[in-house]
Parts: structure tokens; sequence; C-alpha cells
């Protein structure tokens, strides 16, 4: 099913929607750098074939992790944090968010079904905050393109986004405006569909066929996917080294003063590709002068508020989730950007 969701959202997820494939920018960005300045075409394409050849190790771990996880049936395993009490529920909620191979548009089945269930808006939010900034794969990327501090760094800022998130929510969910989160109509969304955590988990998939096919099938929808992505973010580095100045880039987000890391922040939030393209772009502008903690705002205002998860998430709940939700969202990646440039510096 999610070979399935990857490709019924990979236009909304990267802010593209209908007006240019993904593939067909990578073939046109050499073409127009080879009519307007063809000198520079070589030195782009090597930077761009360069930066892409040393991820594609961490690419086939992170395919095979996820196909993996997809086809043992680990992910049901998240479910679980949505039982017992709330305390319980927001904290394993946040660990958990991290370990689900979903990005912030596929996770929205799930969260409907949740809240269609009435489970409490807390955890739900705690789950919704932090799943998006770190999965496995994205943290093999991450670490390829900007080492494992920022893998790290971002996988501790999903948790305590996700427990602050859920916490700031949980006395917020008694008042009339949080009560009923759904938006009108939404109620059954979910009713008589699939669920994506369904079914039992079995670690050794491969000796049932139809889980070696469903690890075949993931796989192969990762991997173009992921290949993708990565083809249009080294390329969108190589054209940023090339060209954009970086004393314009080190005058806007260099070092980690609050303005620059509240710029990485609210750039970050709308303009953000997504968790497996960014770490690309964002080395090209640490290249370029961004600073440590800027770059992190950045990464974690994206993951959480870029346009497409924003648009998805303000079609399944009323307005004061939404704006909570986005808030949170904003502030979480300001307060981890500045603790995280205070202790790369």
């Amino acid at each position: 099913m999610t070979g399935l969701v990857l490709r019924g959202v990979a236009g909304l997820r990267g802010g593209f929607g209908g007006v240019a494939s993904v593939w067909g920018l990578v073939l046109a960005i050499p073409l127009v750098v080879a009519a307007l300045d063809p000198a520079s075409l070589a030195a782009i394409l090597g930077e761009a074939l360069g930066g892409f050849a040393g991820t594609l190790p961490w690419v086939a771990a992170a395919v095979a992790l996820v196909a993996g996880l997809k086809a043992s049936g680990a992910t049901a395993l998240v479910a679980r944090a949505f039982e017992g009490r709330e305390t319980r529920m927001i904290v394993l909620a946040a660990l958990l968010g991290g370990l689900a191979p979903f990005c912030s548009c596929e996770v929205i089945p799930f969260i409907a079904a949740m809240l269609a269930l009435g489970a409490p808006l807390s955890a739900i939010m705690a789950f919704w905050l932090s799943s998006p900034l770190i999965d496995p794969a994205t943290a093999l990327i991450t670490a390829a393109a900007l080492g494992w501090e920022f893998a790290a760094g971002k996988a501790v800022a999903a948790v305590a986004l996700g427990l602050a998130g859920g916490f700031a929510v949980r006395p917020l969910a008694r008042l009339p405006a949080f009560a009923a989160p759904l938006r009108a109509g939404r109620d059954g969304l979910c009713t008589g569909c699939e669920t994506p955590l369904g079914g039992d988990t079995l670690w050794r998939f491969w000796r049932e066929p139809p889980r070696r096919k469903i690890f075949r099938a993931e796989a192969v929808a990762n991997a173009r996917f992921l290949v993708k992505w990565l083809a249009l973010a080294y390329l969108l580095q190589a054209l940023l080294v090339a060209y954009v100045p970086a004393a314009a880039v080190a005058a806007a987000v260099g070092g980690d003063g609050v303005a620059s890391i509240a710029i990485g922040a609210l750039v970050g939030a709308p303009a953000y590709l997504n968790g497996y393209a960014a770490p690309a772009l964002i080395a090209g502008l640490m290249q370029q002068g961004m600073g440590a903690g800027a770059a992190m705002a950045f990464m974690v205002a994206g993951s959480v508020s870029c346009i497409p998860a924003m648009a998805a998430v303000f079609s399944l709940v009323r307005s004061p989730v939404f704006a909570a939700y986005v808030a949170l969202g904003i502030a979480g990646a300001m307060a981890f950007g500045a603790a995280f440039g205070a202790l790369m510096g």
C-alpha cells in the first residue's frame, strides 16, 4: 500500500503538483544550464553525480530497511502506542513516531482512523509531530549528506517535539474548540478502508510468499522514489553551490543567532521538499555559509509544516487544531535549532 501512497502523493509532497514531474526537472536543469551557461555544465554535473554516488550505499540500506519493516508488518506495533493511560500514550507516540516509516502525508490515513476511533488528541499530536521528522530511511539519508550529528539531532528533535506537542495539547483538548478535532464530514473518513497498520508482525517475513511479494514491491517503489528525489536534490545542490553567492547565504542564515534560526525555520516551512531531498540541499546551503542551528531549524520546520503537509492537515482537522499543529511545529523548530546550534558551536 505504501508504494501506492508514494505514487499518489509524490507530486503533492514535492510541491510541484502537475506543473512538472521530478524527472522532467532532472532532465530540464542540465539542458537549461547547457543553453545559458555551457562553461559551467561539466562542473555542475560533476558535483551532482559525486554527491549522488556517495549516497547510493545509504539509499540501498534505506530501501531494504523500509521494505523489511513493511513486509514484516512491524508498523502495526505503532498502533499499540494508543492504548492505556494518556501520559503513557503521549510518550510512546512520540518515541514510536521516529520509527514509523511515514512522511507527513502518508501518516494522514492513520491519524484519521485514530481520530475517528476516539484516540486522545494529545497522543495523536505527539505522533503527528514526531513521525514526519525522522524514520530509518531519512536518518540514513541525513547521515550520508550531513553527518551523524545531524541525523541524531533530528531524531532527538522528533521525540522532543512530539513530547512537547502532546503535553501542550493535553490541556487544550478540554476546550470546546478542540473537543471535536475532525473537520465536519470527516468522521467517517476511514470507515471500511484498509488501515495502514493492519495485520500481524512476522520478523522472518521471507518465509511467506505474500510477504516476499510485499518486500519486492516496496523495495522497487521506494528505490524509484528515492533515486528520483535524490537526483533532483543533488542537481539543486550543485546549482546552489555554483550560482548562489556564499556571502548572501551567510548574511541571511549564517551563524546561529536568533534571527538566522528564525529565518531558517520560516523559510524551511513552506519551501521544504521532503526528508529525502532536503539534506542534500541543506548541505549545499551550509557550504555557502548556513549555520548549523539555522539548518536544523529549516529541516525540523519543513518536515512538520511544509505546504503539502499543511494542506493535508487542514483538510482533515478543524482550524484550531490546524493552528496548534503549525504553531507547535515552527516554535519547536526554532527552539531546537537554537539548542543544536549552541551544541555544535
